[in-house]
């Protein structure tokens, strides 16, 4: 009884470090230049002043990426993720916006925010090991 509890003990380090544990599956977003990827066809909206926040999160079937944008004032609206390139096993998307048409308060950081999120399927992810989010003045990036 004693052997199998520490057999089994043992085999829980493995697992945590492996692929199989989802707390591995991507790390944390880390900060990294902002690369061009020359403009996404046909989408009027701009980039996002600053992506503050990136994670990705393992569902059935994919994942999904959830991202946090930050205006440079309130009233940005219609947010999405745009896959501007998918080569070498790096996913990049530009978090776009649209801004309002009128003048509006600059107000709190939290009221600006904007949050997003893309699905991407597991038949994708297999090559992937590198999801990057681009803004105009920064970019974050996960890794596995």
């Amino acid at each position: 009884m004693a052997l199998m509890l520490v057999a089994t003990i043992a085999g829980c380090a493995r697992v945590s470090e492996s692929r199989l544990n989802p707390f591995n599956w991507f790390g944390r977003s880390q900060k990294a230049e902002v690369t061009s990827t020359g403009p996404v066809a046909t989408d009027p909206r701009r980039l996002v002043a600053e992506v503050i926040s990136l994670r990705v999160e393992k569902v059935p079937g994919g994942a999904i990426i959830n991202a946090t944008g930050l205006p440079p004032r309130q009233g940005f609206y219609d947010g999405e993720l745009i896959l501007a390139s998918s080569a070498e096993g790096v996913l990049t998307y530009e978090f776009r916006v649209s801004s309002p048409d009128f003048q509006t308060r600059v107000g709190s950081q939290q009221s600006r925010e904007v949050i997003v999120g893309a699905f991407v399927s597991d038949k994708v992810l297999e090559t992937v090991r590198q999801i990057r989010v681009q803004g105009a003045t920064n970019a974050l990036v996960v890794k596995r």
